[in-house]
C-alpha cells in the first residue's frame, strides 16, 4: 500500500483522461442515436471503466471513481457537453478515434504510475497501465455492439503498453513524474494516431481460416 495519496500529477492525468475518454463514449452514444441518459451512461462507462478495473486489481479500494466526487462529475460534464454540442465535436468515427487516442495515452501512464505507487513491480505496473487504457474503450464498444478497438486491425494495445513501459522506466530512473507521464503519453498517442493514419496492422493469421 502507498504511504501517501496519489500525486497531483497523476490525479490530473486521470481526470483529463476520463474527460477525453468520456467524450469518445458520448460521441458513440450520439452516433447510435441514444437519449441523454444513454449518452451519460456510455460517457461514464468509457471514462471510468479502465481506472475502476485498475483500482480493483491493485487493491486501491474503494476505487477513486467511488471515493472522489471529481471522478463522477468529470464524465457527467463531458457527456452533457457532447450531448449539447455534438454537431461541433462531430459524429464521425475519425473524431471518436482521435479522442480515444488521447485518452489512451493519458490513461496508460496514469495507470502504470499509480500501480507503482501501490507497490507493483515494473512489469505488472506496465500491464496495469495497458489495462487502464483499454478497459473503458472495450466496455464502450461491447455496450454498443461494436467490435472492440483492441481486436481490430490497427494497433491499439501495443501503443498503450509502450507508453506505460516508458512511464515505468522513467520512474525507476527517478525522473520527475511529469516528465515520465508526458513522454509516455505522447509516445502512446502519436503511435496510435500514426497507426490509424498509416493503417499499421498487428500481425494476422496467414491463409484461409479453417472451419
Amino acid at each position: 500500500m502507498p504511504t501517501s495519496e496519489p500525486s497531483a500529477t497523476l490525479v490530473v492525468a486521470d481526470l483529463v483522461g476520463i474527460f477525453v475518454f468520456a467524450i469518445s463514449g458520448a460521441l458513440v452514444a450520439v452516433r447510435k442515436d441514444l437519449d441523454v441518459f444513454g449518452v451519460l451512461v456510455l460517457a461514464g462507462t468509457t471514462g471510468l471503466g479502465g481506472g475502476f478495473l485498475r483500482d480493483v486489481l491493485i487493491g486501491a479500494t474503494p476505487p477513486a471513481a467511488l471515493a472522489d466526487w471529481r471522478y463522477l462529475l468529470v464524465p457527467v460534464g463531458a457527456g452533457l457537453l457532447t450531448f449539447w454540442f455534438h454537431p461541433t465535436l462531430g459524429r464521425r468515427e475519425r473524431t471518436i478515434n482521435v479522442f480515444d487516442a488521447f485518452g489512451l495515452g493519458l490513461f496508460c501512464v496514469a495507470g502504470a504510475l499509480k500501480a507503482l505507487e501501490y507497490g507493483l513491480g515494473p512489469v505488472p505496473a506496465a500491464l496495469m497501465g495497458m489495462v487502464t487504457g483499454i478497459g473503458g474503450g472495450m466496455a464502450r464498444d461491447l455496450l454498443t455492439s461494436r467490435v472492440p478497438t483492441i481486436f481490430r486491425d490497427e494497433l491499439y494495445a501495443t501503443p498503450a503498453l509502450s507508453g506505460a513501459t516508458i512511464a515505468v522506466v522513467g520512474s525507476r530512473l527517478d525522473l520527475p513524474v511529469l516528465v515520465c507521464a508526458s513522454v509516455g503519453a505522447t509516445v502512446c498517442t502519436l503511435w496510435r494516431l500514426l497507426a490509424m493514419w498509416r493503417q499499421w496492422h498487428a500481425p494476422m493469421p496467414r491463409g484461409p481460416a479453417s472451419v
